[in-house]
């Protein structure tokens, strides 16, 4: 299995993806060797670049040790702290091997760091085809069945190793260049997701609106894919109440600052709301290249003072800030998931969702959906969570009931039929 992040160090929802994944893989006794980028450390702080999933801890038996490699994320996202950075990994060029084993309640997951000297940086597609002949050779020697790749990044890779083994390959479709770019695509990054998808066997997409584009904008067959919707961790204990009412309602944007995560239609709603209701708080946590603009946008409209930015939010963070939140809003423009609208939900906080999202089709009737650009509707929706605190009670009562089947042990046994149908090595 091939991907860019692992807890400690998330970025986003794939490492979340990652982790559930292999975790539940190993109480179907499947034997994971994990190939990364970056280095995976045990003694860093809680949370890596952007981390927003607090909950993910290893489980007892679990140690993870530094596979020396360059840290970066290919989003780009924010800078790294200096404690985060290893050096980059010089045993390449001699053949030798790092790596973590994890027991996993009983099962290997070995973790192998290729290095990525530089990181990705500069040129990102030149970077990636080295990756991916560092990781045939790291891997030379190693028995496996399959070869499952996340994510573009890890695609060239997972092709080389398909072909220097002869393994079939199952790429794993979290997130497509059109969901982050629009119609205007890097043209390179495309092609590279377009050659990964068509040399595989076969194709696990996180929602159907990404097996539509995989099928419509890619040209892949559409038996080729299969919707594996992503699992969410079981819910912590709830704190207990503050005994302190709080005087400002608020209101939670939680992601990327980034065309695909639509927060100018938050700050668009959010002006709306104030128009009607004069006590409320906006908080929009998360950074990325349109935080300037926003929050200029913010100033030019005199909300200063009912606009929080927090920029990227890490650990216990995240959970405090759904905790303070009385409604939750995902106004993302391509949403291939959305597991931010699920851990609302698990923190008892109403949900405002974009129907263009994974997390839309699991939601039939738990959270209050509408087009990401009907900002109008977003704050209708908005003020009457706010104005009748049942109906958001009712809406994640309802929500709760929804996703009680997304578990990452369902997850895992629909990938398990995905290899099957890839290669019968399991029968």
């Amino acid at each position: 299995m091939l991907g860019w992040e692992f807890p400690p160090f998330i970025s986003g929802g794939l490492g979340t993806a990652c982790y559930g994944l292999t975790r539940a893989m190993s109480r179907l006794d499947l034997q994971v060797l994990f190939v990364l980028p970056k280095a995976v450390d045990a003694d860093a702080p809680d949370g890596g670049e952007g981390a927003r999933a607090p909950h993910i801890a290893a489980p007892r038996r679990v140690t993870f040790t530094t596979v020396p490699s360059s840290i970066t994320n290919p989003y780009q996202s924010a800078p790294l702290s200096q404690g985060q950075v290893a050096q980059p990994f010089q045993a390449v060029a001699t053949g030798s091997k790092a790596c973590a084993t994890t027991l996993l309640e009983g099962y290997s997951l070995r973790i192998v760091g290729t290095g990525a000297s530089g990181g990705y940086e500069g040129d990102l597609v030149g970077r990636i085809g080295e990756y991916a002949r560092r990781c045939v050779e790291m891997t030379r020697g190693e028995s496996f069945d399959l070869v499952h790749a996340h994510d573009w990044v890890t695609y060239p890779a997972a092709q080389a190793l398909s072909a220097a083994t002869g393994k079939p390959l199952v790429i794993h479709v979290h997130s497509t260049e059109f969901d982050r770019s629009g119609p205007d695509v890097n043209q390179p990054v495309y092609e590279i997701e377009r050659q990964g998808m068509h040399a595989a066997k076969a194709i696990i997409a996180v929602s159907h609106l990404t097996k539509r584009i995989c099928v419509e904008r890619y040209g892949v067959a559409p038996e080729k894919v299969q919707v594996v919707h992503n699992g969410i961790e079981p819910a912590a204990e709830a704190d207990p109440p503050d005994p302190q009412p709080r005087r400002q309602r608020t209101v939670l944007f939680l992601g990327r600052l980034t065309m695909q995560k639509g927060p100018e239609y938050f700050v668009n709603a959010a002006q709306r709301v104030l128009e009607r209701m004069s006590d409320v708080r906006f908080v929009v946590a998360g950074w990325g290249d349109m935080g300037p603009a926003m929050i200029q946008q913010v100033a030019q409209r005199g909300m200063g003072g009912h606009v929080r930015f927090t920029g990227f939010l890490r650990g216990r963070e995240v959970q405090q800030a759904y905790r303070m939140s009385d409604v939750y809003v995902m106004p993302s423009v391509s949403e291939p998931f959305g597991l931010t609208a699920l851990e609302a939900v698990q923190h008892g906080v109403p949900v405002v969702l974009s129907n263009n999202s994974g997390a839309a089709e699991v939601l039939p009737r738990g959270a209050m959906k509408l087009d990401y650009w009907d900002v109008d509707r977003m704050a209708e929706a908005v003020v009457s969570l706010l104005k009748y605190p049942q109906l958001g009670q009712e809406l994640c009562h309802q929500a709760r009931r929804e996703i009680s089947p997304l578990t990452w042990d369902l997850a895992a046994k629909k990938c398990l039929e995905v290899y099957r149908s890839a290669a019968d090595v399991y029968n």
